[in-house]
């Protein structure tokens, strides 16, 4: 769980703009995935004396899957030379930690969390399937995270664009009355004729039984264009 809570974290600060914070927080998720990746586990994680020589050792360790062996090993350094060494771990870095930073920490962490719970779970493959996709979810800097809400910050943005943006940025299917109230729509019959017709689209998938809907391919796409174009005021 100290690892799933340290990725948590890492993911939430960045999404509030807190990139010291999202540095300083990836460090204990740095240590859980060097432990998982050696497929060692001590009752704590602890940095190695030689981190990158720890992590290099681990490509001559065939008994671990090849992500493990290599690619996690090679990514670690790289997330714990920017904890170290641009002003966040230590007085005296050479650069201040800033958004592109906190950006690339956090994409690295995903990606990292994500392996581990593809190689490593003991569930059903449609389940351990939609664990990851929700790991990965996508942070969108124009949808801000509460508690129980979410926003598209910028109000011009157009309601189906607005419930594309909500549906990827929360990486699983969503309540039809979240995504109702999140939007803001006060009108109930209306705001599902909008949905059915971004269902006929192939937009979105509306389960009207289940209550939920979700983003599909189509989807996603529009959504890319939308976060570049679009800017949260």
């Amino acid at each position: 769980m100290s690892t799933v809570r340290s990725f948590r974290t890492t993911r939430s600060v960045v999404g509030r703009r807190r990139n010291s914070a999202a540095d300083g927080s990836a460090r204990s998720f740095i240590r859980f995935c060097l432990r998982h990746a050696s497929a060692s586990y001590p009752v704590r994680a602890g940095k190695p004396r030689d981190f990158v020589g720890a992590c290099k050792s681990l490509e001559s360790n065939a008994r671990v899957p090849r992500s493990f062996q290599i690619l996690i090993p090679r990514v670690l350094p790289a997330l714990y030379e920017i904890r170290n060494n641009r002003g966040v771990g230590r007085v005296g870095g050479d650069v201040d930690p800033n958004h592109m930073d906190a950006t690339f920490v956090l994409s690295c962490c995903n990606w990292e969390m994500a392996e581990l719970v593809r190689v490593m779970h003991s569930l059903e493959v449609p389940q351990a399937q939609s664990l990851v996709d929700s790991t990965v979810e996508r942070r969108i800097p124009l949808v801000w995270h509460g508690s129980a809400m979410k926003r598209v910050l910028n109000p011009e943005v157009k309601a189906p664009d607005q419930i594309l943006l909500l549906l990827a940025s929360s990486g699983t299917k969503v309540r039809f009355k979240d995504l109702q109230l999140w939007t803001g729509y006060k009108n109930v019959t209306r705001f599902s004729k909008l949905i059915r017709s971004m269902h006929d689209q192939r937009l979105v998938e509306f389960s009207e039984a289940e209550g939920v809907v979700e983003i599909l391919p189509p989807g996603s796409a529009i959504v890319s264009e939308i976060a570049g174009s679009a800017v949260a005021i």
